[in-house]
């Protein structure tokens, strides 16, 4: 029976692929986040704060895109609210980084790894890296997989092969993007860094605005008369 719908499933795999990578948008989160961890990041340290990012990001798409409905519903959240909330959060900290003095990359005080770890989850992962926008992608993914797929449920086979591959695809994209972060730095320079940054922060701003307005439109949409 999957092996008649590879087509389809392999479609489908591109289709989460082709969704999540933009709103993702690992080179530019990338950057913002070596921003906030300085350019003289232990490689070691390095390593393993990629690895947890790319492991959370994995975590957070899959479990949105299998049950984000149902847990919204579960606590009585809708997907605008989470769009408004979570684009203010993704807007400020753009806001934050793009201000930001030139040349203010590396942390004034060093930072332990402990600390850094810790920080996997907020911020490094939620919301720089997988913010509501990806979440409510993934969820709006979970419920056009089950439809295009002909499938009669979220658990089906093809489904969860479909979402499996696309998320673990994007999640190796950012982890080769966090983990080489400096090594790109070192290839585009002082000034090229500093302005791939300022661009970083600038879109992350428009991609926050971006998210408020389509929580704002869905909202408005609920109490048309």
């Amino acid at each position: 029976m999957l092996l008649a719908d590879i087509p389809a499933i392999a479609k489908a795999t591109f289709l989460v692929l082709a969704a999540l990578f933009p709103i993702v948008n690992p080179l530019g989160s990338a950057a913002i986040f070596l921003n906030l961890v300085g350019g003289d990041l232990d490689s070691r340290v390095n390593r393993l704060l990629a690895r947890k990012i790319a492991v959370y990001s994995f975590s957070i798409l899959l479990v949105s895109l299998i049950c984000g409905v149902e847990i919204l519903s579960f606590f009585g959240i809708s997907i605008y609210a989470v769009q408004i909330g979570g684009g203010l959060i993704v807007t400020a900290t753009g806001w934050t980084l793009l201000n930001r003095p030139s040349g203010s990359q590396t942390p004034t005080r060093k930072v332990e790894p402990r600390d850094l770890l810790g920080n996997a989850f907020y911020p490094y992962t939620l919301p720089i890296t997988v913010g509501p926008g990806s979440i409510s992608v993934a969820i709006t993914l979970g419920a056009h997989l089950t439809g295009s797929l002909r499938a009669h449920s979220i658990l089906s086979p093809s489904v969860l092969i479909s979402a499996l591959a696309g998320i673990i695809m994007i999640c190796v994209i950012i982890y080769v993007c966090y983990r080489y972060a400096g090594a790109a730095e070192k290839a585009l320079g002082t000034t090229g860094t500093e302005v791939f940054m300022r661009l970083s922060s600038f879109i992350l701003v428009c991609i926050g605005i971006q998210i408020i307005c389509s929580g704002v439109r869905a909202y408005l949409a609920t109490v048309r008369v």
